[in-house]
């Protein structure tokens, strides 16, 4: 099981991180269309990237800081069969992993990443309240869904940025 955790650590950082910006490139120009404003969109152009390249390592830390912490909460919720104290560590590695990804992207200048970014903190918010949710994981099985498709499915708003 902690093979599956580290795999997916690592995994998730490597997605943050490999090709950070690069979903904002815009389509090359015509050759014979004059550039429109060309030396405004030009020095925009790479601050722009340069900002989405720092938010995407910034999403990336925060990735394999709280992922780690999440998924061995999980695991022990899971080992412990659901126990209380367990249920509720996990529910908090999930709000702060929610107010962490928050964090990295609510300074963002690109208002449809900062909306994202709170759309993503919204949804991993929300999972963290929910005790039911958290009673549906009873085996590794059940926590390598969350830590795979689920938590992809959650961080997507912002991932859309870094891929």
């Amino acid at each position: 099981m902690r093979r599956a955790v580290q795999t997916l650590v690592v995994g998730g950082a490597l997605l943050f991180a490999a090709a950070c910006g690069t979903s904002k490139s815009p389509a090359p120009a015509d050759a014979d269309t004059p550039a429109v404003g060309a030396s405004a969109g030009a020095a925009a152009q790479p601050a722009a990237l340069a900002e989405t390249k720092a938010l995407c390592e910034g999403l990336g830390q925060v990735y394999n800081k709280n992922m780690g912490l999440f998924a061995e909460s999980l695991t022990k919720m899971v080992g412990s069969k659901g126990a209380k104290a367990d249920v509720q560590e996990a529910q908090v590695a999930l709000k702060t992993f929610s107010t962490a990804v928050l964090q990295a992207t609510e300074k963002s200048a690109d208002a449809q990443l900062k909306a994202d970014g709170q759309k993503a903190a919204g949804q991993l918010q929300a999972k963290s309240a929910d005790a039911a949710f958290f009673k549906t994981i009873k085996t590794n099985e059940d926590v390598n869904k969350v830590l795979g498709p689920t938590l992809k499915e959650w961080l997507s708003p912002v991932q859309t940025h870094c891929s």
